[in-house]
């Protein structure tokens, strides 16, 4: 998992620039000079190869995925925070839920059982909160 870490995660951030400009739309970004393909493709390769490795090691907490950031973007205040804030508020998520699996129920559960029971209705009214205000 170090090794993977010591890989994914640099790349990570080199490629985290190229977000700003895939987030202007491919037309724009092709004409600041991004090559929008390669970019994305880079882009997906990095994130689904740190999913397979965190999924291998903590098992299946994909809901972590989905409310990260948005949490991250309640505590900045509305503004859209960066890839290191969304993925620092995930893996306090699962530490806190792992914390909570093992320590505070009683009979030691997995940390995806703690983290899905308490991000499953997080999720859901986030949805219907962003729904309700035209954001989806």
């Amino acid at each position: 998992m170090s090794a993977a870490l010591a890989v994914l995660l640099p790349a990570a951030l080199l490629r985290s620039r190229a977000l700003a400009g895939l987030q202007l739309g491919d037309d724009t970004a092709a004409g600041l000079g991004l090559s929008v393909e390669r970019s994305r493709l880079a882009l997906l390769l990095v994130a689904v190869a740190l999913a397979a490795f965190a999924t291998a090691a903590a098992g299946p907490v994909a809901f972590v995925a989905f409310v990260a950031n948005p949490i991250t973007t309640r505590l900045v205040g509305g503004a859209r925070p960066g890839l290191l804030p969304a993925a620092l508020t995930g893996a306090l998520v699962v530490l806190l839920g792992d914390f909570v699996a093992q320590h505070l129920l009683g009979e030691q559960l997995p940390v995806g059982v703690v983290t899905g029971a308490v991000g499953a209705p997080y999720l859901r009214w986030l949805l219907a909160t962003a729904n309700r205000a035209g954001r989806v």
